[in-house]
C-alpha cells in the first residue's frame, strides 16, 4: 500500500470518530423524515394484513382446507374473507394520504421556516 491510500485511509477510519456537525440541511432531512415515516409504516403494515387476510381467504377457494378445518362451505367464507381483505388493502391508500396529510399540515412551518433559511443563504 502506498503512502496515498494509507493516507486515504486513516482519513477514512478517522472520520467515523469525529463528531458529528449537523446542518440546516440535515435538520431539513430529519423533519421530512419525521413527517412521512408514520404514514408509510402504517402503509405497509396495513398493507400486508390485509394481503394476508385476501390470501387466507383466497386459499380457502381454491384448496381444500376448508374441508380439512371443517367449514360447512369454504367456498362462501373464502370468498367472503377474500373480499373483506381486498377491501382492507382498497381502502390502504386514503388512509395513508389522509395521515400524509395530517403529518404534513403539523410540521409545515417549520419546514417552510427552515427550507426558507436554507434558500437564502
Amino acid at each position: 500500500m502506498n503512502r496515498n491510500d494509507q493516507h486515504f485511509m486513516a482519513e477514512k477510519i478517522r472520520t467515523q470518530y469525529m463528531p458529528k456537525q449537523t446542518s440546516e440541511l440535515d435538520e431539513l432531512r430529519r423533519l421530512d423524515a419525521k413527517v412521512k415515516r408514520p404514514a408509510n409504516v402504517f402503509a405497509y403494515v396495513f398493507g400486508i394484513i390485509s394481503a394476508i387476510i385476501m390470501g387466507a381467504g383466497m386459499s380457502l377457494v381454491m384448496t381444500d382446507i376448508g374441508d380439512y378445518l371443517s367449514f360447512g362451505d369454504p367456498m362462501v367464507i373464502g370468498i367472503v374473507i377474500g373480499v373483506a381483505g381486498l377491501a382492507l388493502a382498497l381502502i390502504n391508500y386514503p388512509i395513508y394520504k389522509s395521515i400524509l396529510s395530517s403529518r404534513k399540515k403539523q410540521y409545515a412551518e417549520q419546514i417552510m421556516a427552515l427550507s426558507e433559511r436554507i434558500i437564502n443563504q
